[in-house]
């Protein structure tokens, strides 16, 4: 075979990709590539849920802690990343793992992007006045009236993402999700066996992954979620670009006094649920994949996947 292995484990929030990912490292000899838009910043550890010193110990990680909090990462800055980390674990004779839920992340580094219009910090700081008088809200129903498909996969209250898809379409003249399907380079010389964790119906593992996200999301401000919110909102700003992210935006909430600590929790909990959603939705739309019926620490699934890879790997 010419092309080189690149397994891929993605799904919701909470599914158990890194336990899978993990899983997979240790029996075929991998590496393992983050796919996560929130993990490639340093501090924010426990709102991103990165893995753990003993998990990263026990197998190597890239593409986490990249970028400051108050810095931009895009998907093709991931992209770029992430294709030279494959590139030198594939160098050293190890299998690249790439796990994670960022389906535009995965996109761009599978698929590539098209190159993005010029910045216009003119029109970042007039949108950035609009967030501040009217909400970030505001900002989502414009662009939905820009560009519906990109305000589907960008939360209500991703005020970074929501200007940067607004400047994109307004300076290229057409929709973001328009925009990048043109001039994109692919990645060659890899054989990808993309895995998705998450049923093919619905059925009960619903009700089974809100159960897991509602646990996920309380524990993380068990462990200190608000500390590590107020820790990087001392070093960096209020307007931290980052702070945005689901779990810190709620933690800010309670920091300001808007909410107390049990509705933040709540809230956190009905936002992860509902980017789950639409992780599940974008994932539907994605060519290639391989469904996964289970969770990623689930015995029989991790099973099934090492009898899927150890067949694609001799094919």
């Amino acid at each position: 075979m010419s092309d080189y292995p690149l397994i891929v484990i993605s799904g919701p929030t909470a599914s158990g990709k890194t336990g899978l990912a993990i899983a997979l490292a240790e029996r075929f000899d991998g590496e393992i590539v983050s796919c996560d838009s929130v993990a490639v910043y340093r501090l924010m550890d426990i709102g991103s849920a990165k893995p753990s010193p003993e998990e990263r110990a026990r197998v190597p990680h890239h593409c986490l802690d990249m970028y400051w909090p108050n810095e931009e990462c895009t998907a093709g800055d991931y992209a770029r990343h992430a294709r030279e980390a494959i590139a030198a674990i594939r160098e050293r004779g190890k299998v690249p793992i790439v796990a994670g839920g960022t389906g535009l992340y995965l996109r761009a580094l599978l698929q590539g992007l098209a190159p993005a219009p010029r910045r216009d910090e003119a029109l970042r700081e007039r949108l950035r006045g609009c967030v501040e008088t009217k909400g970030s809200a505001w900002l989502h129903r414009i662009l939905q009236r820009l560009d519906a498909k990109a305000a589907a996969l960008i939360h209500a209250n991703d005020a970074p993402k929501l200007i940067r898809s607004i400047e994109v379409t307004l300076a290229g003249s057409a929709p973001q999700t328009t925009q990048w399907e043109a001039g994109r380079e692919p990645l060659q010389g890899y054989n990808v066996m993309q895995f998705v964790l998450g049923p093919t119906s619905i059925g009960p593992f619903r009700e089974q992954l809100y159960a897991r996200i509602n646990e996920r999301a309380a524990a993380m401000f068990d462990r200190g979620l608000v500390a590590e919110t107020k820790m990087i909102r001392e070093r960096f700003g209020e307007a931290c670009r980052s702070l945005g992210a689901l779990g810190y935006a709620q933690a800010m909430s309670l920091l300001r006094g808007e909410m107390p600590a049990e509705a933040a929790i709540s809230a956190a909990q009905q936002g992860h649920r509902n980017y789950a959603k639409r992780q599940l939705t974008w994932f539907r739309r994605e060519e290639g994949m391989q469904w996964l019926e289970g969770f990623g620490d689930d015995a029989a699934v991790q099973a099934a996947t090492f009898a899927a890879v150890q067949k694609g790997l001799e094919a």
